[in-house]
């Protein structure tokens, strides 16, 4: 067998595709087709790293609830901080606990890596492998695996995927095989709309094969929207929210609680009054949207200033 036999052979072991299958050039893990989440509606959460995904997926998971959806959040990151503001501590990944039970799935109880949070969210941390090693692609699926296996998904009508960071590879992307709608979080800054940008070019990629569409973009801790609008304007993007820069987000951090139960403030009810906006527009089925990124010298042509 020759080293290139010997390579094909391994990649179909672990479930990668040949190159160019899912966008081209690309070699990603692809989900099995028997594990896709069937009733719900599925959103996965996009964004820089640092730009308040986990805060902003919270908070929706919150305000899907209040409108008596029955909501499960997947924090998709190793840090597996996404659900401590609906559970008020910091949960145990569901990779530790296959760990602790030498990966028998088997022996495991929903109980054992689901947590019921604020307004009965129910709160999963998928967690990740230890920096460097493995692919949270592999987290991913045996997260959702795990639930189909417990039932647990037959009896949810929303689920929010939180993925960490920009999209590198296809074990970031992983989220977007299971997902209806993709959310992308940005600011009002170059930075965060660069990486929207690339962001925006890998849910493409996966539309491609996959049934995920683009929803919009939520302006999340800015005062003005204005190069976020005139990036959509010219890539053909929608903003289909704006969450001001507020201290009260900071502070609902630190109590580790959603906006949702923090006292009744004007800036506070504001926001909550723009999160339930968000979560009955997105709920009720947002048109697929098809934006062309632009090249990196283009977007910083764009947003670049002399």
């Amino acid at each position: 067998m020759s080293p290139r036999d010997d390579v094909t052979t391994l990649r179909k072991a672990a479930g990668v595709p040949r190159l160019g299958e899912d966008g081209e050039g690309s070699v990603q893990v692809h989900q099995d087709a028997s594990m896709k989440i069937e009733g719900a509606k599925v959103f996965s959460v996009y964004g820089k790293g640092g730009i308040g995904k986990s805060t902003t997926s919270s908070n929706l998971s919150a305000a899907f609830s209040k409108l008596g959806h029955r909501v499960l959040q997947i924090g998709c990151d190793p840090k597996h901080d996404s659900t401590f503001t609906l559970t008020g501590k910091l949960q145990p990944t569901v990779i530790d606990i296959l760990k602790e039970v030498d990966f028998h799935a088997e022996e495991l109880r929903p109980e054992d890596f689901v947590t019921t949070g604020f307004n009965g969210v129910q709160c999963v941390e998928a967690g990740g492998p230890p920096a460097g090693t493995g692919c949270g692609g592999y987290v991913v699926g045996q997260t959702v695996k795990l639930l189909k296996q417990h039932h647990m998904l037959e009896d949810t009508d929303v689920v929010i995927f939180d993925v960490l960071g920009d999209v590198v590879c296809g074990g970031f992307a992983a989220p977007l095989q299971h997902a209806d709608r993709a959310v992308i979080v940005t600011a009002n800054d170059f930075d965060s709309i660069y990486a929207m940008n690339r962001i925006i070019a890998a849910v493409q990629a996966k539309a491609k094969n996959y049934g995920v569409r683009l929803a919009g973009c939520i302006a999340n801790r800015s005062r003005d929207t204005d190069e976020v609008d005139r990036y959509c304007d010219t890539v053909g993007f929608n903003r289909i929210a704006h969450m001001p820069d507020i201290d009260a987000i900071r502070r609902s951090r630190l109590k580790k609680k959603t906006l949702f139960e923090m006292p009744d403030e004007e800036d506070i009810v504001a926001a909550r009054a723009e999160y339930i906006r968000l979560a009955e527009k997105l709920y009720a089925g947002t048109d697929p949207l098809a934006p062309a990124p632009l090249p990196d010298r283009e977007i910083f042509e764009l947003l670049g200033f002399d």
